[in-house]
C-alpha cells in the first residue's frame, strides 16, 4: 500500500473530501456522465490497437481514425444483422403463443396438479381470446409512451447524447489518451509516483485481462451457442444463442440463460426428451470448450476478477449509481482487488502477521 504516515491530517482529511466528493458528483450527475463513461470504456479498448498501429510506423491520427472507423462500422454492421434477426424471432415466438398454451393446458398444468397437489386449471382458448383481445390496446398503449418519450425533451437529449455524443468523444480520448495519461501521471506526488504507477498497471492488468478478453469470449460463445442451436433445429436459435452469449458477461449467467430458454423453446417445438439432451450437450460443449481452450487464450491464466467480485460489483455500482455505476463497477473491482493483494502483502512483511507456518488439521 501507499505509505502514509507523511501526510498530515489535514492533508488526509483533503484526500478524504476529494474522493467523497467524487462520489457525490458521480450519484448527482449520473445522466451526463453515462455517455461521457462509455465514450471512456471504449477508448480504453481501442488504445492498444492505436497502439499497435503506432509500432507500425503510423501517425496517431491515422491510428485512431482506423481504429474508430473499423468500431463504429463493427456497431453499424451487429445492429443491420442481430435487430431484424431478433424481430424475425419474435414474430416466429408470438405465432408459437397458441401452441405454448394448448401445451402448458395438456403438459405443464396437469404434471404441476399431480406432482405438488395443485388444483390450477386454465381454458387456452379463452385465454388466447383475451390476449388477443387486449393486445390492440397494449399496442396502442406502448405507442402513446414512445410518443411521449420522443416528446420529452429530457429523453431526447439522451437519445441524441448516446447517438452523436459517443462516437465524437470516443474519437477525442483515443486520439489523446497517451497525453491525458501523461498529464495524470505528472500530477501525481513525486514522492508516491513510482508506487501509485505500479498498482494502477496491475489494476490495468486485471482489466485487459478481463474486460478485453471477455468481451471477445462473449462474441466466441455466441457464435458456439447460435451455430450449435440451429444444428440441434430450433427456430429461436439465432436470439437464444445471441443472449446466452451476451449475458456471459456475467460469470455462469450465460449458460444458465441459455439452457433455460433453449430448453423451453425445445419443448415448445418437439416436445421430446431427446432434444433437450441435445441442447444440454450445445451448452455442455460451449462451456468445455470456454474452460479448457477459449478462456485460456482469450482471457488468460493470470490472476483476474473472481466471478463473484463481477456478479456484486456489477449489482452493487447499478444500484448506487444506476448505468454510470455498472460502466464503473468493473474498474472498481479491479481496483479493490488490487488493493486488497497489496494490502495482504504489507500486512505479511509487518510484525502483527506472525510468519509461523499454519498446519493443516
Amino acid at each position: 500500500m501507499i505509505e502514509t504516515a507523511g501526510l498530515s491530517d489535514s492533508q488526509k482529511w483533503l484526500i478524504l473530501a476529494v474522493v467523497a466528493g467524487t462520489g457525490a458528483l458521480v450519484y448527482l450527475l449520473g445522466p451526463v456522465l453515462a455517455p461521457f463513461m462509455a465514450s471512456a470504456l471504449l477508448a480504453y479498448l481501442g488504445d492498444p490497437l492505436v497502439d499497435r498501429l503506432e509500432a507500425r510506423k503510423l501517425s496517431r491520427t491515422t491510428g485512431v481514425v482506423i481504429v474508430f472507423v473499423g468500431m463504429l462500422g463493427f456497431a453499424t454492421v451487429s445492429v443491420m444483422i442481430i435487430f431484424p434477426a431478433l424481430e424475425q424471432q419474435v414474430v416466429v415466438l408470438a405465432g408459437k403463443l397458441p401452441q405454448l398454451l394448448i401445451w402448458a393446458d395438456e403438459r405443464l398444468l396437469p404434471w404441476l396438479n399431480a406432482r405438488f397437489g395443485l388444483n390450477v386449471d386454465i381454458d387456452p382458448a379463452a385465454l388466447r381470446d383475451n390476449l388477443t383481445g387486449h393486445w390492440g390496446e397494449l399496442s396502442s398503449v406502448l405507442r402513446n409512451v414512445l410518443m411521449q418519450l420522443g416528446r420529452s425533451s429530457q429523453a431526447l437529449l439522451g437519445w441524441v447524447s448516446f447517438l452523436f455524443l459517443v462516437p465524437m468523444v470516443t474519437f477525442y480520448l483515443l486520439r489523446d489518451w497517451d497525453v491525458l495519461v501523461h498529464q495524470i501521471r505528472e500530477l501525481i506526488p513525486r514522492r508516491y509516483e513510482p508506487r501509485i504507477v505500479k498498482i494502477v498497471s496491475e489494476i490495468d492488468l486485471v482489466l485487459a485481462e478481463f474486460l478485453r478478453g471477455q468481451l471477445t469470449l462473449m462474441v466466441a460463445l455466441a457464435t458456439i451457442y447460435v451455430v450449435g442451436l440451429w444444428a440441434v433445429g430450433l427456430e429461436l436459435a439465432f436470439s437464444i444463442g445471441t443472449i446466452a452469449g451476451m449475458v456471459s458477461f456475467v460469470p455462469y449467467m450465460g449458460v444458465i440463460v441459455g439452457v433455460l430458454l433453449a430448453s423451453g423453446a425445445a419443448l415448445l417445438q418437439y416436445g421430446d426428451l431427446w432434444h433437450l439432451v441435445a441442447v444440454a450437450g450445445v451448452f455442455g460443449i460451449g462451456q468445455t470448450l470456454e474452460g479448457m481452450v477459449l478462456s485460456p487464450i482469450l482471457v488468460g491464466e493470470r490472476i483476474g476478477l473472481h466471478p463473484v467480485a463481477v456478479i456484486f460489483a456489477i449489482m452493487a455500482g447499478g444500484q448506487l449509481f444506476g448505468f454510470v455505476g455498472v460502466l464503473l463497477a468493473l474498474p472498481a473491482a479491479a481496483a479493490v482487488v488490487v488493493v486488497l493483494r497489496h494490502s495482504r502483502d504489507e500486512y505479511r512483511r509487518s510484525s502483527l502477521y506472525d510468519r509461523a507456518p499454519i498446519l493443516p488439521p
